[in-house]
């Protein structure tokens, strides 16, 4: 059998790669799909690492274009050919890249899989290096076409014995190791998936005599691994795979792992991979700690009774009632931290939504909102990034911790200045029977408040402080003229006056008569 004809499809619409993976059955004539990019500068990766013969090519891409991909090809790769995609309003793009050295092209609205095959075949028999024959792929199906079509949703007919010889046991799981966006983005902090497949083969190897391993392409995810294995083996080969996840999550904390069910038929490969394996890594943000996700072991997603009552808690903002409505908020969203069957995303937009919400409804309330209205983008982004959901919810009481702060300033302004009128209130008042129940009506404060108030800004309470105004007045009288006693005791509110003789002595050191003949001498 001659080699396969190795082709790289190079478009930024995923659908039409898709497509073309999926016209025919590669192999079956002499072609075989070795990877797919989304724009040249991921080509010409791919083209260093896998070295296809063949290059299908969009023009126009975003960061680098199939003009510029061509080009340097060419010049770097002599050997590949390269054939374009263009649509009706880019010939001025194709002819440049016939000026490049592209070997054909194809109109986009016209691609059919008889025009395909024939411009690819007429590319490959070009090809001296593969001696390509129609019949190159001797017309079978391999396995790695077989599992490619099916974790795609396509159907396709099988040879049963082609499925024995590779996979000659009885069960099957899918197994997705998931890293967090932004360690993808740093590739020195991350394990490959070929140093997974490594890790986890030598260590089911040893573990048992009846599994087979194999790597599954993804796009997804860091690795997708299918096992194989007789029912016997089951809790060795798990006991394997949570031996490899957990020492990966402490090299790599951000890496999770998840197990599908088993599972006999093997046509079930499209629903576990494109269903039942994003689900159960979506769990990833409600258990971070978690090395190996497996359904059977997770806890009862916590029920909440309904959607978050934005509406009380609005009524109960706009009365000012805070403290109630940040503690219904705080327990709504406590019990959506256990709801791991809401997704991520769900979670994470009612975050937004509240802090949001609470900075339009205190700034129109009057609260200085300013600092606050400029951070809410800054939180909207963290939260969106939030790895985990302890993160998110973090990130919410970070907020509320802010907005609480702009409303004890504002509390805290006019509350100073709501006493300001009350002590002038009290010294004006002073001979009139005052007590903190009749003040706390009047000025509209809680008589425990004004107590606390008292205690904590004069060093005394409220009686004290208006003993000390009465004595104030009443050494004033003592010092300036001869009322009697007994008269002053009564102007400055004493009703009793051997009472007043009494606190004028504790406050001044002396009784009312010996101050008098002090200060008047």
């Amino acid at each position: 059998m001659n080699e396969l004809c190795n082709i790289l499809i190079v478009d930024d619409e995923i659908l039409v790669r898709q497509g073309i993976k999926h016209h025919l059955s590669w192999e079956q004539y002499g072609f075989r799909i070795v990877g797919e990019a989304s724009n040249g500068k991921e080509a010409l990766e791919q083209i260093e690492a896998l070295r296809p013969h063949i290059v299908i090519t969009d023009i126009v891409m975003p960061i680098m274009d199939g003009e510029e991909l061509t080009r340097i090809v060419r010049q770097n790769y002599p050997d590949i050919e390269v054939i374009v995609l263009s649509s009706y309003g880019e010939f001025n793009y194709v002819r440049s890249t016939f000026q490049q050295g592209v070997v054909d092209y194809i109109l986009k609205p016209k691609l059919d899989t008889d025009e395909l095959l024939q411009v690819l075949q007429r590319t490959a028999r070009k090809i001296p290096s593969i001696q390509y024959q129609e019949d190159a792929g001797g017309n079978q199906i391999t396995i790695d076409h077989v599992i490619e079509k099916l974790i795609s949703g396509y159907r396709i007919d099988y040879d049963a014995e082609l499925l024995k010889q590779a996979f000659p046991y009885t069960r099957f799981a899918l197994i997705g190791i998931e890293q967090s966006a932004q360690q993808n983005t740093v590739r020195s902090t991350t394990t490959s998936a070929s140093d997974l497949f490594s890790k986890l083969t030598d260590r089911v190897a040893s573990a048992c005599e009846h599994v087979v391993l194999r790597q599954l392409p993804s796009d997804v995810y860091a690795a997708v691994f299918l096992a194989n294995l007789e029912p016997w083996e089951v809790d060795s080969w798990m006991a394997a795979v949570r031996e490899v996840a957990q020492d990966t999550k402490q090299i790599d904390s951000q890496t999770g792992w998840a197990v599908s069910h088993l599972f006999d038929d093997f046509n079930q490969i499209s629903n576990v991979y494109q269903d039942e394996l994003p689900k159960l890594l979506s769990y990833r943000f409600y258990f971070p700690e978690t090395a190996l996700l497996i359904e059977d072991e997770l806890p009862q997603p916590v029920q909440v009774n309904s959607s978050f009552n934005l509406k009380q808690f609005t009524e109960e903002m706009k009365r000012e009632h805070f403290e109630t409505a940040f503690q219904d908020l705080r327990s709504y969203v406590a019990a959506m931290s256990g709801n791991y069957s809401s997704t991520a995303f769900e979670f994470k937009s009612l975050l937004g939504n509240i802090v949001f919400n609470i900075t339009i409804l205190l700034g129109n309330q009057g609260y200085d909102m300013k600092e606050l209205d400029a951070a809410k983008y800054s939180y909207f982004k963290k939260i969106n990034d939030a790895p985990h959901v302890h993160e998110a919810v973090r990130l919410l009481e970070a907020f509320l911790e802010e907005a609480n702060r702009q409303i004890m300033a504002k509390t805290q302004q006019a509350s100073s200045a709501g006493m300001k009128k009350l002590l002038e209130y009290i010294e004006e008042h002073h001979a009139e029977t005052l007590n903190l129940t009749t003040l706390g009506q009047y000025f509209h404060f809680n008589p425990s408040y004004l107590s606390s108030y008292f205690t904590a800004h004069h060093t005394e309470g409220f009686s004290e402080y208006l003993n000390k105004i009465r004595v104030e007045k009443a050494a004033e009288l003592l010092r300036s003229g001869t009322m009697p006693i007994s008269d002053i005791s009564s102007t400055v509110g004493y009703s009793d006056p051997s009472y007043f003789t009494k606190v004028f002595k504790k406050l001044k050191g002396d009784s009312p008569s010996q101050y008098r003949r002090e200060h008047l001498h």
